[in-house]
């Protein structure tokens, strides 16, 4: 308890809670010096079962005489943050004093709890700040309480990675900056990039705070958003950056570029393919608490998704959580916010003004596609400053690309496939994975004798990797190739193409996708962007909104998708059409953010009063289907991936290396699509007595990876 108490301490200190975070680590594990615990330990030993009895209670009660809410963190230390409400019970049985006394005996210090002024930091007494701050201390208290754990267990002290020098890094980031932009082929737009580069820069020794970052696609824009975060970072003493993209493939992307510029020992790349931990209290492996493999962001510059970001931050369970205290004094980058779900745009928004506003941050919000924020009350309160004083001119300097549009009368698929089998270099970008095979198995049809590649989030993370090499690998020889792939090629994915064929979608994915033709400006004539809609392959119910309204805004040929003064007057009517402010899901979280319900905000409400179901539909989560993490190990070194998988089954060695070396070989299949049973049939559960990890022991094409939609010839019963 001392350890973990000086370890919180430490992690808090930065928000200014450290000695609040302390007293809850000498007092988490406060029940465990009562009787009764030690006899069930006893018995337990003998059993070789869970000791089966509370040890929170005593601390929890202990804490909330000088710590009010933060209790929660203690009695939430294991099973997860509940609520405030739920503090109104907390107490042992019996008379507590024989209890805590006993407790005392062993640590003597912690009778200074029990009078005194409030633990709670100044400002706190605002419900939001106070929601947030509980957050944070929860995050500080089960990062120390893992740490410790993991230390005990190898036999060792905790460690932690020293203090960065964000001055040197910055140093480190431009010097490589400028050896990859002198040795790359010259590019219309260098010159406008550098123009970018420099205004925005000029920001970096500017308060901290929230800015904007509209960057056009290929303005430079993953570059420039790395170099001032680290020398914003450097100006202020700031941690470390944690930039947040929004696929896996993004993440790769990017966690590459910034490693080729600042080593692999000080990137960490995390994403959610392997988070294991299911809201069950005893989730293991082989006999081990899975949590242990959890990510808690000790390094100074982090690349992750919006969904492991927000999700964490508005999450209740300990894996999750533990890597929240790294936000604070931290430059947050936010890379392709048009992708954050409208309806949790107001959270997320007022999420990112309390991390600056009380615990340090800063917020970079970088696309494109710049949604407006200020539609949304805690937009309009965050004080956003944008990094590029007039948007409309760079896009227009940057203006590569004319739109042509197949939508009225509506064009057959088969005509569409041979639009794209004429061309010698084309991408095709649809709107779902069922979608993208049915269109790759047709081109493959029409043009038998071409490259044609699949991108999906069917294939494996290495799978993709290899497939966008030997894109990149023709397309700068010149060859004849044709590419067909989801959406996830939109947000920084970097390939060039004279034409893209885009699926009706949203405004913003038709400037997402646009971005990938004539992406360095080189062809003599513009791009060209084909936006397509064939009742074969209809828009998708989730799109069904925004296309509407896509429609509405650009139905006349002559107004461009990448004219920001348009997309700013669409994202406002989408909002307004949609009610995103007051929508059943964001009002009901408001509701359980104000009561300082976290179980609420992260698990969605009761159902009724009295139940134990909750309506998750009202939760806070970035995708209703986050899907279920599969490992494949019919690609790449199957031996090797038996290996680790193996490991993982076993609960063998450091499970949080054996789960970064697995990401390259996994995939997300959707919850319903797991709960098909021929699909259930073709897979091994990894996590005893859950469904959080899964063995996939079917087929991998070698084209589209796993193909559901050829299960059933291979499925016996």
């Amino acid at each position: 308890m001392r350890e973990t108490a000086r370890l919180a301490g430490l992690f808090a200190e930065p928000f200014g809670a450290g000695e609040l975070a302390h007293a809850a680590g000498l007092v988490h594990d406060a029940g465990k010096a009562t009787e009764r615990w030690q006899e069930g330990l006893i018995r337990a030993a003998a059993s070789g079962g869970p000791v089966g009895l509370d040890h929170k209670m005593l601390g929890a009660w202990l804490l909330l005489r000088r710590g009010k809410v933060a209790a929660a963190t203690v009695m939430g230390h294991h099973g997860g943050l509940q609520s405030a409400a739920a503090l109104a019970g907390v107490g042992p049985e019996g008379d507590p004093w024989v209890e805590i006394e006993r407790f005392f005996g062993v640590v003597p210090e912690a009778r200074a709890l029990v009078e005194g002024p409030s633990l709670m930091p100044v400002g706190w007494g605002d419900r939001a700040v106070a929601e947030f701050g509980v957050r944070m201390v929860f995050s500080a208290l089960v990062d120390a309480d893992h740490l410790d754990t993991a230390a005990h267990f190898a036999g060792a002290s905790v460690r932690l990675a020293p203090a960065s020098d964000m001055e040197a890094l910055a140093a480190r980031f431009e010097r490589e900056r400028l050896a990859v932009v002198a040795g790359r082929s010259p590019s219309p737009v260098d010159a406008i990039r550098e123009a970018v580069f420099e205004e925005v820069m000029r920001h970096a020794p500017g308060e901290r705070g929230v800015f904007r970052m509209p960057g056009p696609t290929g303005s430079g824009k993953t570059l420039t958003l790395g170099a001032f975060a680290l020398r914003h970072a450097a100006c202020h003493r700031m941690s470390r950056v944690v930039v947040a993209v929004p696929f896996t493939t993004v993440t790769e992307q990017t966690a590459a570029v910034y490693r080729r510029l600042l080593g692999r020992d000080v990137v960490l790349e995390h994403h959610s393919n392997t988070e294991v931990e299911h809201h069950r209290p005893h989730c293991v492996f082989g006999g081990r608490d899975a949590s242990l493999g959890a990510e808690n962001w000790d390094a100074p510059f982090v690349v992750t998704t919006t969904v492991q970001l927000f999700d964490s931050l508005f999450g209740r369970m300990p894996a999750r959580s533990r890597k929240l205290h790294r936000l604070a004094n931290a430059v947050i980058v936010l890379d392709e916010v048009h992708a954050l779900p409208a309806d949790l745009l107001e959270h997320i928004l007022d999420g990112l003004r309390l991390l600056t506003e009380h615990f340090g941050a800063s917020v970079v919000l970088a696309s494109a596609t710049q949604p407006a924020f200020e539609h949304f009350p805690a937009g309009r309160r965050a004080g956003i400053r944008s990094l590029v004083a007039d948007a409309g001119v760079l896009y227009r300097s940057l203006k590569r690309v004319r739109y042509e549009w197949r939508v009225q009368p509506q064009p057959t698929l088969p005509e569409m496939v041979a639009e794209a089998a004429a061309e010698p270099r084309a991408l095709v970008v649809v709107n779902t994975v069922d979608h993208a095979r049915v269109f790759f198995r047709d081109l493959q049809r029409a043009a038998p004798h071409a490259a044609v590649f699949h991108l999906s989030t069917r294939m494996v993370p290495a799978h993709r990797r290899w497939v966008l090499a030997e894109v990149q690998r023709l397309l700068a020889e010149g060859a004849a190739v044709t590419v067909v792939s989801t959406q996830l090629v939109e947000c920084g994915v970097d390939m060039d193409f004279p034409v893209v064929f885009r699926a009706l979608a949203p405004a913003e994915s038709l400037q997402q996708a646009a971005g990938r033709a004539n992406r360095e400006g080189a062809l003599p004539e513009h791009g060209r962007v084909v936006v397509f809609d064939i009742a074969d392959l209809p828009v998708p119910r989730f799109y069904r909104a925004a296309v509407d309204k896509t429609r509405t805004f650009f139905a006349d040929p002559r107004i461009d998708p990448d004219d920001p003064v348009v997309l700013d007057a669409y994202f406002r009517a989408l909002y307004q059409s949609q009610n995103v402010q007051d929508g059943g899901r964001a009002s009901a979280i408001t509701a359980a953010r104000h009561d300082l319900d976290f179980a609420a905000v992260a698990d969605g409400p009761l159902v009724q009063q009295g139940s134990s179901v909750r309506d998750r539909r009202l939760a806070f989560r970035m995708i209703d289907d986050d899907g279920v993490p599969v490992v494949v190990s019919d690609y790449g070194d199957t031996d090797r991936v038996l290996d680790l998988v193996e490991q993982v089954r076993a609960g063998q060695g450091p499970l949080r290396e054996v789960f970064r070396e697995l990401r390259g070989h996994m995939v997300r299949l959707p919850r319903h699509v797991m709960d098909r049973p021929d699909v259930g049939a073709l897979c091994r559960p990894l996590v005893a007595g859950s469904r959080a990890m899964w063995e996939w022991v079917g087929a991998y094409d070698r084209q589209v990876g796993i193909d559901i939609d050829a299960i059933d010839k291979e499925t016996i019963f």
